[in-house]
């Protein structure tokens, strides 16, 4: 679920990478594993499970990720079929290195999701199997939980089948290089499929009502030894790309829901004053949002590479609050079951090695597509998932937080008194004088604090930074 992304690109040796080294420690962050949970992953690579792994070494996939990432969760071969399109995708299988009980298992549940920090991450699993034995990396013999789904000629699903498999990337993808090649006319067709299958899952989303926010990256940026902050929008390969998790997921869910157990990422609709502020933020940012029009048409309408947009789809990642995780057993499904932003069933299940829920929501799935009962260490631990994910979805949350309030305070520590020009973006309802600004250059969103006057809603504002560095943890501008 979209939030406010950082990356760090060429600034690891610097006074910020120290400042993130000690928030590591302040908040009781190591990323070193206990001798046993090494052990016992070390002997999973020596002999995972595999007895129950069909050959699929013959289908061509590919992985697409970011260029720096190893921990490669899903693979995928597009193909083109009569009136439609086949997806194969397939998903880490995790289960075949974790036993069930032990120390590698209960670590996992220690630790909930992977960790990201500009400067790099602390892992879910051991390095040696998210990075190494389980990850799907080129050239290697992997086992996966291996999705195949058909869709008609509009993007439409008509069949689900899901099966453990061992499968073979043949290449390492990123997205730059995808949308090059895309673009370009030389992606062969399983590639250049991608486009086809995402443009006609985007018109599903449209039709059912669902909203995928285009939320820019904040990048920290080097230049000869200077260091700033900038937007990124995601290119459209990436939205492709994110568009066959979902449709992973939407099938994941639905199989779930038919059996009567499982596990749902569920978001209720937002409330009425949420929107009502987001509306006040729109006018704020010039956004034109006319009353007859849906939110979700505005969402589509932005361009994130401009500056009032992209901080307006930032504002539009307060409708996501309140997504969690929902269990279910004995066909009762629930209340709300569907997931707001997706308009339809949805579960987390395509990164296993990121994310603890996605282990479970796969063996449920293998499980009803051979019509077998789930097994009993997945229907033990489903009643406790929810709370566990919730925990370290928060964790997660305040890390990246922690991350973007020292990186601003940092970058701008020897500016302050500087004068930058901003935009109100939002007003205090009791206290006009408190509220937010948004800075285009360098690329800061802050508290404003310190006048005597209303602040003007959605007007250009002359500000003052008064208040950065990594003692303070965080950035303040006055009026100036």
């Amino acid at each position: 679920m979209p939030r406010r992304h950082l990356r760090m690109t060429g600034a690891a040796d610097c006074s910020l990478g120290a400042a993130l080294r000690a928030l590591r420690t302040e908040l009781g962050l190591l990323a070193g594993f206990p001798a046993e949970v090494l052990a016992e992953a070390a002997e999973a690579v020596r002999e995972p499970e595999l007895s129950a792994h069909e050959d699929a070494t013959d289908l061509p996939f590919l992985t697409i990720d970011p260029a720096a990432s190893t921990d490669l969760d899903q693979a995928m071969h597009l193909e083109r079929r009569h009136h439609g399109y086949r997806v194969h995708y397939a998903i880490a299988d995790v289960a075949a290195f974790v036993r069930p009980g032990g120390a590698l298992d209960a670590e996992a549940h220690r630790r909930v999701t992977t960790l990201y920090f500009p400067d790099g991450r602390i892992p879910l699993h051991p390095t040696v199997l998210s990075e190494g034995a389980a990850s799907l990396l080129p050239g290697a013999t992997r086992p996966a939980a291996l999705w195949r789904i058909d869709l008609d000629s509009d993007g439409r699903t008509v069949a689900t089948d899901v099966r453990r498999a061992l499968v073979r990337s043949r290449a390492k993808l990123d997205y730059a290089g995808v949308q090059r090649q895309i673009d370009t006319g030389t992606a062969e067709e399983p590639l250049a499929l991608l486009r086809d299958i995402g443009r006609l899952r985007e018109e599903q989303e449209l039709a059912r009502g669902g909203i995928s926010l285009n939320v820019p990256e904040q990048e920290i940026t080097e230049h000869d030894g200077s260091y700033g902050l900038a937007y990124r929008a995601p290119l459209p390969a990436e939205d492709w790309n994110a568009q066959v998790s979902l449709l992973t997921g939407m099938a994941a869910a639905h199989l779930m829901a038919e059996t009567g157990t499982g596990i749902l990422r569920t978001l209720p609709i937002a409330p009425d004053g949420a929107v009502a502020r987001l509306r006040r933020s729109a006018h704020a940012l010039r956004i034109d949002w006319p009353h007859h029009v849906p939110y979700a048409e505005v969402v589509r309408s932005l361009d994130p590479t401009k500056g009032n947009h992209a901080a307006f789809l930032q504002e539009c990642t307060t409708l996501l609050r309140g997504a969690g995780y929902t269990a279910f057993d004995h066909g009762e499904l629930p209340d709300p079951a569907v997931h707001a932003a997706v308009a339809d069933l949805y579960t987390h299940c395509t990164a296993p090695l990121r994310r603890l829920v996605d282990r479970y929501a796969s063996e449920l799935c293998l499980a009803a597509t051979a019509g077998k009962e789930p097994p009993e260490w997945v229907r033990e631990a489903l009643p406790a998932l929810p709370k566990e994910m919730a925990e370290g979805t928060r964790r997660a949350g305040a890390v990246e937080r922690a991350c973007v309030d020292l990186v601003e305070a940092v970058l701008l520590e020897d500016r302050v008194g500087e004068l930058f020009d901003a935009y109100v973006v939002d007003i205090q309802e009791r206290n006009p004088t408190v509220g937010t600004v948004h800075l285009r250059d360098p690329a800061i969103v802050g508290r404003i604090e310190g006048g005597t006057a209303a602040l003007p809603l959605g007007e250009r504002l002359r500000v003052r930074l008064t208040q950065a560095g990594p003692a303070a943890k965080t950035v303040l501008f006055a009026p100036a």
